[in-house]
């Protein structure tokens, strides 16, 4: 199990495991899996879809985590799990400004062009999506997908 470090608040420190090794001790992806609650096999799958992810492998390709991959791989399942990134927002998100923000990026994006017209607030404010601009726009959906 993975314990919040020292300093009280999230995982801005490398977090503490309860394995009784060193807090820079290596750790293989068992390791990591089982402290986490996540499989192995979505461990590598991250680290084929998130390149700055990149454990030490020694021969026969066993993989050692060090504490930074660890912080990484509770970061990757925070965007993921924790606030509803999808792999690409949180590739995004890791490589973006603010990377290590711990939340400044925001998994859903705001609409933009016809779309968010299509569903601002009405001139009362209230909120509710003018009509007749919807039809519109399913009208030009239907007719640039040749559909009558």
């Amino acid at each position: 199990m993975i314990l919040p470090g020292a300093n009280g608040g999230g995982f801005a420190a490398a977090p503490e495991f309860a394995d009784g090794k060193a807090p820079d001790a290596l750790r293989t992806i068992g390791e990591v899996a089982a402290a986490l609650g996540i499989r192995q096999h979505v461990l590598r799958y991250w680290e084929e879809q998130f390149p700055v992810l990149s454990p030490l492998k020694r021969s026969g390709g066993r993989r050692y985590y060090r504490p930074e991959d660890v912080r990484l791989v509770v970061r990757i399942n925070d965007l993921l799990h924790g606030q509803g990134y999808t792999i690409r927002g949180a590739r995004a998100a890791l490589s973006g400004p603010g990377s290590g923000s711990g939340g400044a990026d925001h998994p859903v994006q705001t609409a933009a062009g016809p779309v968010a017209s299509a569903v601002a607030p009405d001139r009362d404010g209230a909120g509710t999506p003018d009509l007749a601009r919807l039809r519109d726009l399913r009208d030009s959906l239907a007719a640039a997908l040749g559909e009558s």
